[in-house]
């Protein structure tokens, strides 16, 4: 048991030290997209809504705002802000006194404010309270484990944005790119929170082999649909920004494995963890009933886990779904637009690959965990 602690112990310093060099490295994509300007936090100390003409539903005009640098190099000074409406309540926003805001000035040659832009309201702090509050929650119920799974947490995050979305941007293979570091990932996220055991190899192997069935799958069904990248949103943003040779389709694959990827290796290690305590309280039974209650304890809990990931897609489609409800469109149209048939391709794919993950781990696991009590330990233990 001394090992174990000593090895995890190395290991978790091993993810921290990786934490602080992906935090430390550069994306490559660090530019300055407005010269002679800079970004700060502001208070509103008033706001002027006359010249706002409100149309139908839709604000239109400007709102100036007398606001108060809090950062940067006019720190303390009062400067009158504009807030433009472009007539799109996705984009729009409306300040009123007290409010925090991240404005962006814009610099004479003298360094005299020029000009002050309302780009949107100040939440960075806010999102470190929700954070924090989520990091003290998981520590206070879940000790030590919830330490690494907030490592694991933040070597995820890190990971997608130094990682996998700069080698997207400069052309590599993004189903390529997606499965290094969804697999990557998988067994960073296993080693921390089961630590060096047969059931976490189990559950790393499963998923592993789970993640290229899901791809291939990703790969045929998108074709066979006839649906490319292009129905993901900001797409065409993205080839308008100078990036005109990526292909939007293979980066939609990828994206369908990674989006399933989580609940793959959180089902992979339930039920490794379940087969575990089964051969430890059972250390005479036999492989092949050790795969059957893999595969019974599999049917239950598949069916909660295709439902959460039918429901979290879903929700973040759910305006969609009344629009077209809302005007009356009939449902073979619906089922037969280009977007909801990419969602369909998403969520059953994804599906398939939490259905594949219960035979695969429950097979794997029958092989792993042998027979007899000295031998479960030393199996579970590595």
């Amino acid at each position: 048991m001394i090992n174990v602690n000593k090895k995890e112990i190395i290991y978790v310093l091993v993810v921290i030290a990786f934490i602080i060099i992906l935090s430390a490295i550069q994306t490559g994509f660090e530019k300055q997209i407005y010269f002679n300007s800079e970004g700060v936090r502001a208070k509103v100390i008033s706001a002027d809504n006359s010249t706002i003409h409100s149309i139908g539903l839709v604000n239109q005009g400007e709102q100036r705002c007398l606001i108060e640098i809090e950062t940067g190099s006019h720190k303390g000074s009062r400067v009158e802000a504009v807030n433009l409406f472009t007539g799109k309540y996705e984009f729009d926003k409306v300040f009123k006194k007290d409010d925090k805001a991240w404005v962006l000035l814009e610099f004479d040659d003298k360094n005299n404010i020029a000009f002050a832009n309302m780009v949107d309201h100040y939440r960075i702090n806010k999102e470190i309270v929700l954070a924090g509050l989520f990091a003290a929650a998981i520590i206070i119920f879940s000790g030590f484990t919830g330490v690494r799974t907030l490592l694991s947490f933040a070597f995820a995050m890190l990971s997608i944005w130094k990682i996998l979305i700069p080698c997207m941007l400069n052309g590599y293979n993004p189903l390529i790119v997606g499965l290094i570091v969804g697999n990557i990932l998988t067994i960073t996220t296993l080693l921390l929170v089961a630590g060096f055991t047969r059931k976490a190899y189990a559950a790393i192997i499963s998923s592993m082999l789970c993640s290229f069935l899901t791809a291939l799958m990703a790969v045929f069904f998108t074709g066979y649909f006839k649906i490319d990248g292009t129905v993901m949103q900001w797409s065409e943003s993205l080839l308008y920004s100078g990036f005109m040779s990526l292909n939007l389709t293979a980066i939609f694959q990828a994206g369908i494995y990674l989006a399933c990827s989580g609940a793959v290796l959180d089902l992979a290690i339930d039920i490794s963890s379940a087969l575990e305590e089964i051969a430890l309280s059972n250390p005479e039974v036999s492989k092949a009933s050790l795969i059957k209650s893999g595969l019974n304890i599999g049917k239950s809990v598949v069916g909660s886990q295709t439902t959460t990931l039918l429901l979290a897609y879903m929700g973040s489609y759910i305006s969609v779904m009344m629009v077209y409800m809302a005007q009356g469109t009939p449902m073979l149209n619906i089922l037969n637009s280009k977007s909801i048939s990419a969602e369909i391709v998403h969520t059953f794919v994804g599906c398939l690959g939490l259905v594949l993950v219960s035979p695969l781990t429950s097979l794997i696991c029958g092989l792993i965990y042998e027979n007899g009590k000295e031998a479960v330990d030393k199996n579970l233990h590595v």
